[in-house]
């Protein structure tokens, strides 16, 4: 069911980049054919603010994918790492701090900075083509990081020995450009151009937004490449229009990166709780549809009808009512369901037999994230769950609201209450108590014998 709807966003995509090189290929061609168009600008404190933005950049994406790699171990992300990494320290170590130092770029900072950025971009232009994880995460991210570092150490080094007989940045005439730059500069654009191609094949076959926003970012800093090419800068202190692309597609990216986290801690609190209800499952429906087995096979050796008849039914409908539960919660969970609907449902099934009646007071000016939904659900139910099976309440009050400027959930039952927080359901209270602490939330229980029994939770602003 999903092939026609992943057809549908990579034809979306498609179009879009179409456009988007339309565009920039036709500025381009005006800047190529007007040389007048195509001006540099002796600004040093504008440059070195760009370079700056180009390495925080970098560093903010490599940062991000690092933590994407630590929650899923994919290669894929480990690449996007290196590379990001990689331009961002050969950014900020020999453009940005020679020039906060007041210090001129010699040309073996300078070429020593463009090879990082070209090895940087060819990480990332190898990454759509990875597959598999990583067992061990974080041995990974330390050891490339120290490979990126004396990787450019050692590129410094060689280009520090051989400056002498390197084709100088700024010569004379200021006209003249080494064809050495050219060539850095065009393999620069080839890196672009193949994780142009890479992340835009990736999205077509499995339909990530990552995928989408590093295509359009590698896209924006292939122009910016192009550009580079046929006008490149003579002089370190200068801008040109290609820098400003470089800007936009770092911001794309960032976009794009922040977004595909998001989406991942999402999915694996999904994946939790469904884990967590299937094992829920397990322990509870599986008994009760263990029970009534049981009893068949009592009703087929023999035994009294009447008084096996009623167990059955009590087995069966106990069974049923699990089976609702653990739906309820799974719809809560992936999203398929409205948080205060699924919340409403699931004391409407626990309070069917009349047994306790609960009154709900919710307020719609409080938002709940995804991951909160989904664990401010299972403490309501579990602590619901609790009132119903130990505090014999006949009456529960359910509150979520706001308290100045925190976010509250409480819940209060008019039942026998009880001394010790490990009486009754000891292991459900710490399951609440972790619930809480997954969600940056602060847990706290009063119970008093005869009078009943209150837990709140206080979640963050």
């Amino acid at each position: 069911m999903r092939e026609p709807d992943n057809r549908n966003e990579f034809e979306i995509f498609l179009w879009g980049e179409v456009i988007l090189v339309a565009l920039l290929g036709a500025a381009l061609a005006l800047f190529l054919t007007k040389p007048s168009l195509r001006n540099e600008y002796h600004l040093p404190e504008l440059r070195l603010m760009l370079m700056t933005l180009y390495a925080v950049g970098g560093g903010l994406v490599a940062l991000l994918t690092a933590g994407r790699f630590s929650a899923e171990g994919r290669r894929f992300d480990l690449l996007l790492y290196g590379g990001f990494f990689t331009t961002s320290i050969a950014w900020a170590v020999f453009s940005v701090g020679p020039a906060v130092a007041g210090q001129p770029q010699h040309r073996a900072e300078t070429w020593a900075g463009l090879v990082g950025i070209l090895a940087g971009w060819i990480l990332v232009a190898c990454a759509p083509f990875v597959r598999g994880r990583v067992e061990n995460r974080r041995t990974a991210l330390v050891d490339l990081s120290i490979c990126v570092g004396l990787f450019l150490w050692l590129v410094w080094g060689i280009f520090h020995v051989l400056g002498l007989v390197l084709p100088d940045l700024q010569p004379a005439n200021g006209r003249h450009v080494p064809n050495l730059l050219v060539g850095a500069q065009a393999l620069l654009a080839l890196a672009n151009l193949v994780a142009v191609v890479g992340f835009g094949n990736r999205f077509r076959a499995h339909a990530e937004d990552l995928d989408r926003f590093l295509a359009l970012g590698s896209t924006l800093m292939l122009c910016g490449s192009i550009q580079l090419v046929f006008s490149p800068l003579a002089a370190t202190g200068s801008v040109s229009e290609g820098d400003f692309l470089r800007l936009l597609a770092y911001g794309v990216l960032l976009v794009g990166v922040w977004r595909a986290i998001r989406s991942t801690e999402f999915r694996r609190a999904v994946a939790e709780e469904r884990a967590r209800v299937a094992r829920e499952i397990h322990d509870g429906l599986a008994q009760y549809l263990f029970a009534v087995t049981t009893q068949v096979s009592l009703l087929e050796a023999g035994a009294d009808q009447t008084e096996t008849l009623g167990r059955l039914k009590e087995a069966a409908l106990a069974a049923q009512q699990e089976a609702r539960f653990a739906v309820l919660a799974l719809s809560s969970a992936s999203g398929g369901a409205p948080f205060d609907a699924a919340l409403r449902r699931y004391v409407d099934f626990l309070t069917a037999d009349g047994a306790l009646e609960v009154e709900i007071d919710l307020d719609t000016g409080v938002h709940l994230a995804p991951d909160e939904q989904i664990e401010v659900f299972r403490i309501v139910q579990e602590g619901l769950s609790n009132t119903r099976r130990h505090a014999g309440a006949r009456k529960a009050w359910l509150t979520i609201a706001r308290r100045g400027v925190d976010r509250l959930v409480w819940l209060y039952d008019d039942g026998t209450g009880f001394d010790s927080p490990t009486d009754g359901a000891g292991q459900g209270l710490r399951n609440m108590q972790s619930r809480a602490a997954a969600i940056g939330g602060v847990f706290s229980l009063r119970s008093v014998p005869g009078r009943g029994t209150a837990l709140e939770v206080v979640l963050r602003p």
